[in-house]
């Protein structure tokens, strides 16, 4: 799928307009349904493509936050063979209590994968969770950015960071 193609299909599939509160709290007249495209085949596979060429050799592992991530993970791993992680939101109350699902290795040198950053916050706990379990997040790749503060917040917390799309690729204009 060329860029322009992948740009049409997300944009058709997951572009909401209304009322909405985002997770950082804030309010959009936008919305972008990550879940709409994540669960559209063909859209999944392009960006696990995309997510792949960020895989760099030094690379030794994917990691998804969930829920969003997760999907994107799985598609980055299968398009790299890089075996991927999923990192929890919170321990969970029963079986291993795990934060991090897969199999993590200090050392290890990680891709971390999100769908859509607004202010970056969520993404920011999940690589603080790589990096106090001994790895190294290499780098920050999302779906789209909307400009709201991610590239600011996620490189002053030390992380470098990249989209593979902003909400201007989208053609979206603030509304809010």
């Amino acid at each position: 799928m060329t860029r322009e193609e992948l740009i049409k299909r997300i944009k058709e599939t997951a572009y909401l307009e209304g009322d909405f509160t985002l997770r950082s709290g804030k309010k959009s007249k936008y919305y972008l349904d990550k879940y709409l495209f994540e669960t559209c085949p063909d859209i999944l596979q392009a960006l696990g493509a995309e997510f792949a060429e960020h895989a760099t050799d030094d690379v030794t592992l994917i990691a998804g936050a969930e829920l969003g991530g997760v999907a994107l993970a799985a598609a980055t791993a299968m398009q790299t063979g890089k075996n991927w992680i999923i990192v929890r939101n919170s321990k969970k109350g029963y079986g291993t209590g795990k934060l991090i699902e897969g199999v993590l290795t200090e050392g290890d040198v990680v891709l971390l994968v999100e769908d859509i950053a607004t202010t970056g916050g969520q993404v920011c706990e999940a690589a603080k969770v790589i990096t106090e379990a001994g790895a190294t997040v290499k780098k920050i790749v999302c779906v789209i950015d909307r400009k709201q503060g991610a590239v600011e917040n996620i490189t002053s917390a030390g992380y470098k960071f990249e989209s593979i799309l902003t909400k201007d690729d989208l053609g979206i204009k603030d509304k809010d």
